[in-house]
């Protein structure tokens, strides 16, 4: 995907940020002869330029234009290999692309074990990692227009199934950055199926079929499924003409802003301003606290466990936003507690999703129950 958005994203910050040069680009006539204003034979993205040198600066800054007159000798030319590790993007049109299969309940399966510790069940997202679906796709797709003009109107459902306009991306985000602790160690097989699974928890349909347990998910099929809202972005950066649709819509003043280049006297009268209606939240749960001192310092000698969950634990269990029941959170630790302790204690000392054995400590078995120990009874 980097490879074929890269360079309109270039352009795009670019044409957003070099406002100066813009301004500057405003006093020319388009004319070719003009080189910062044109590149290879076309207009450049409306402040995506370079100014040439006047005097020996650029703008307020010196430059030394003789220091690249010579070309450049730094590195060298990568091999056919490194370039092969490198590009291993997923592309819309299907290259990179690895034959493979997998199906939903396989996929259900793996998601259970590897990935709703984070993303939770079912995909529904929670302790700030992102919802994978928020039901059917489809209706989804429909309230991309939604704006909360109002405080009980429901706002636009961004999630993939009905904001991403091709599922590519999900193959490769999958493969080379899931599960979190161990990116690139899952199978092609492993990754379809993981596909499958969430393409079914949005309800998609690939040709006009809803995919059940039973069904497998290959390259051939995947290939077939259609975004809801594969139209819905401009410019149309994909194919060989994205870079020329991005040149055309941002050259084109109509297309943002008011229409019109201009810094001062740019409305008639005072603009308007847009207020949000209401005063905001006001029943936060717990109650904001404007209490700043710091904890009282205990005395006495620390209990058993405590010194080493302080050090190594509480980076993961101190906190609700890493997956893990953070100590304190009694709701959170009798669900752990209730599978019994056996079963606790073999959890922490061989691992549990992110969690490496005994949390990445050198205890032994008995120094690391008395760590476990001082989590539940800290959270009673």
């Amino acid at each position: 995907m980097f490879k074929s958005y890269r360079k309109i994203l270039l352009s795009t910050v670019l044409a957003t940020a070099m406002v100066s040069t813009a301004l500057y680009a405003a006093d020319k006539k388009e004319d070719k002869s003009v080189s910062h204003t044109y590149a290879n034979g076309k207009k450049v993205i409306d402040g995506g330029v370079t100014y040439p040198s006047v005097n020996g600066k650029r703008a307020a800054y010196y430059v030394n234009d003789k220091a690249s007159e010579g070309g450049f000798t730094f590195g060298r030319k990568p091999t056919a290999n490194e370039i092969k590790a490198w590009d291993i993007d997923v592309m819309p049109d299907g290259t990179g692309l690895p034959e493979g299969k997998g199906t939903v309940e396989e996929g259900d399966e793996l998601y259970e074990e590897k990935c709703a510790a984070c993303h939770s069940d079912f995909g529904v997202g929670g302790a700030g990692y992102p919802a994978l679906q928020k039901g059917n796709a489809y209706e989804g797709q429909k309230s991309l227009k939604n704006q909360r003009t109002g405080p009980d109107v429901d706002g636009p459902v961004r999630v993939f199934g009905s904001y991403w306009p091709h599922a590519s991306t999900l193959w490769w985000y999958v493969k080379t950055g899931m599960p979190h602790p161990a990116p690139m160690s899952l199978t092609n097989d492993e990754v379809y199926a993981l596909v499958a699974y969430i393409i079914s928890i949005n309800e998609l349909k690939i040709d006009g079929e809803e995919l059940d347990d039973e069904y497998e998910l290959d390259r051939a099929k995947f290939m077939k499924l259609v975004m809801p809202n594969k139209d819905g972005f401009v410019p149309k950066i994909d194919g060989p003409k994205g870079t020329d649709n991005a040149r055309e819509f941002f050259n084109n003043f109509a297309n943002y802003g008011n229409g019109t280049r201009c810094m001062k006297d740019c409305f008639d009268g005072k603009p308007k301003l847009a207020r949000i209606s209401g005063s905001g939240i006001s029943d936060y749960q717990p109650p904001i606290s404007n209490e700043k001192s710091l904890p009282a310092k205990k005395e006495g000698v620390e209990a058993p466990g405590e010194k080493t969950y302080k050090a190594s634990c509480a980076v993961c269990h101190g906190t609700d936003s890493m997956g893990a029941p953070m100590v304190g959170d009694k709701d959170a630790w009798a669900k752990v507690v209730a599978e019994g302790m056996d079963k606790v204690y073999e959890k922490g000392i061989n691992g549990i999703n992110g969690m490496p054995p005994k949390g990445g400590t050198t205890l032994d078995d008995a120094k690391f129950k008395e760590v476990v120990d001082f989590m539940i009874k800290s959270s009673k």
